[in-house]
């Protein structure tokens, strides 16, 4: 279920990112590069559990399905997190230089 999650997300983002150029201009391949990479690390990850487990791995109990489902939610958040700080850090549009300005 992570493995799914991530690619998942990482096809979304993909798909804006190329669909849209103000996408690109809010350093939306930032979050591409950051769920391609979550997908990457699923994937060893069950390839390695593959061959630990055999054709186990292909029946996981539903607790242990939730979990995984529960870690790869967990997983995009924190690739979201980490994209919003990074879109407040660069400001490519000014909006929070222009609202500090305004402050003082």
């Amino acid at each position: 279920m992570t493995l799914l999650t991530a690619v998942f997300a990482a096809i979304a983002c993909t798909v804006v990112w190329y669909a849209s150029a103000a996408a690109r201009e809010m350093k939306v391949g930032v979050l591409c590069y950051l769920f391609w990479g979550a997908s990457l690390m699923w994937l060893v990850d069950a390839i390695c559990a593959y061959r630990a487990l055999g054709a186990a791995f292909f029946t996981p109990a539903p607790m242990d399905m939730l979990n995984d489902l529960y870690l790869g939610l967990s997983a995009v958040a924190l690739g979201l997190v980490i994209w919003l700080v990074i879109l407040l850090i660069q400001d490519p549009k000014g909006v929070v230089r222009a609202a500090m300005l305004k402050r003082k």
